[in-house]
């Protein structure tokens, strides 16, 4: 099989001659820079290079067609002798520490009246701006299709209905929103959602498609940061005019890429045409196990705990045994549940490419 008719095959329940074997997060910086002391081959490059060292399986490729501000409203603003400010492609305000890979300091956001709202909308976020589709985004489509490697629509940090309320609101300014002005909620992911499906419009009449992907990041360990009643009566219309979209144009999956315990909004998620989710992050206290049972249809992908990494090959084989039932089990791709930090080493990391590789691959 190929990567793109394995992926799909989990994601959809059906026969395929065995699990994807993905790589898909990366690393820190400074874990990059760690391994480069503790052994990593001179030659690799980017984590690209470590992904086709162990044999691993293309992971879904994101069609190079641009969902946020454009033009974006990157800028340095300003820099000590301990930070460095800058304005990102949102126009969002941070600080960052040199030498830190850490949360910055957020400074201000770039919307706080309708006003400011509307002027932004007309300036940043236009559906039918030409420079949304770049020159080369068919040829390069094309080449991961001929490839066989599954490509999507959407990615960090350009793609989400919740994402992007606050990037453009700031965290709290914008579940104060929810309550105070949701009509204003409404409002925005209205027009994001319009964004992206005006986009995803033109792609489709050129290109096959084989996932709609939502970056939303919206749960924390304690759950998710709106109520399912809050999900179900703003985000609910938009999910669904996407699920009827990627109906239409028979686009088998849409994924979810949050952080922290999403429970309590999986139900509403799953109502609305998700079919897939991760990172599935075990220090928020998600299990695949307990999701499978819960969830049978809802395919995921992650569930493995990063931190075991940094504890050796005894506390990553027992990780390793932990998810195998849900992996025999289907609808189920083995991964981290997160990028990894520089506490892995090297060894470590190879310990546990090794590993999983035998587990799904043999």
């Amino acid at each position: 099989m190929t990567h793109r008719e394995r992926l799909l095959a989990t994601v959809l329940g059906q026969p395929r001659d065995r699990v994807p074997y993905f790589l898909y997060w990366g690393v820190w910086g400074a874990t990059w820079a760690r391994w480069q002391r503790e052994g990593l081959p001179a030659q690799f490059k980017s984590f690209t290079d470590v992904r086709a060292h162990f044999g691993a399986d293309e992971v879904p490729r994101a069609i190079p067609v641009r969902l946020g501000p454009v033009p974006d409203l990157s800028a340095a603003v300003s820099e000590d002798a301990d930070s460095v400010t800058r304005l990102d492609s949102w126009g969002i305000k941070h600080r960052n520490l040199r030498g830190s890979e850490g949360m910055p300091e957020f400074l201000a956001w770039p919307v706080t009246t309708r006003d400011e709202w509307r002027r932004y909308r007309n300036r940043h976020l236009d559906p039918a701006d030409p420079a949304r589709l770049p020159a080369n985004w068919r040829e390069q489509t094309r080449a991961w299709q001929a490839a066989g490697i599954p490509v999507q629509l959407g990615y960090f940090p350009d793609c989400g209905i919740f994402g992007s309320l606050r990037w453009l609101l700031g965290d709290e300014e914008c579940l104060l929103a929810f309550c105070a002005e949701p009509d204003w909620v409404h409002e925005i992911m209205e027009h994001m959602t319009g964004l992206y499906l005006a986009v995803f419009q033109q792609v489709v009449s050129e290109v096959r498609v084989d996932m709609i992907h939502l970056w939303e990041d919206m749960c924390g360990k304690q759950g998710p940061l709106i109520s399912p009643a809050h999900w179900r009566e703003f985000m609910g219309p938009c999910y669904r005019r996407i699920r009827d979209f990627a109906r239409e144009q028979g686009i088998p999956v849409i994924s979810v890429d949050t952080d922290g315990q999403p429970d309590l909004i999986t139900p509403p998620m799953i109502e609305a045409g998700v079919n897939l989710l991760f990172p599935m992050e075990v220090a928020a206290g998600t299990d695949v196990n307990v999701y499978q049972r819960k969830y049978p249809g809802l395919a995921m992908l992650g569930g493995i705990d990063k931190r075991a990494l940094a504890l050796g090959p005894a506390a990553i084989d027992a990780e390793l045994a932990r998810i195998r039932p849900a992996l025999e089990r289907g609808r189920y791709i083995p991964d981290l549940d997160h990028n990894i930090p520089p506490d892995v080493s090297w060894p470590n990391f190879c310990h546990y490419a090794a590993r999983l590789r035998e587990m799904v691959v043999g």
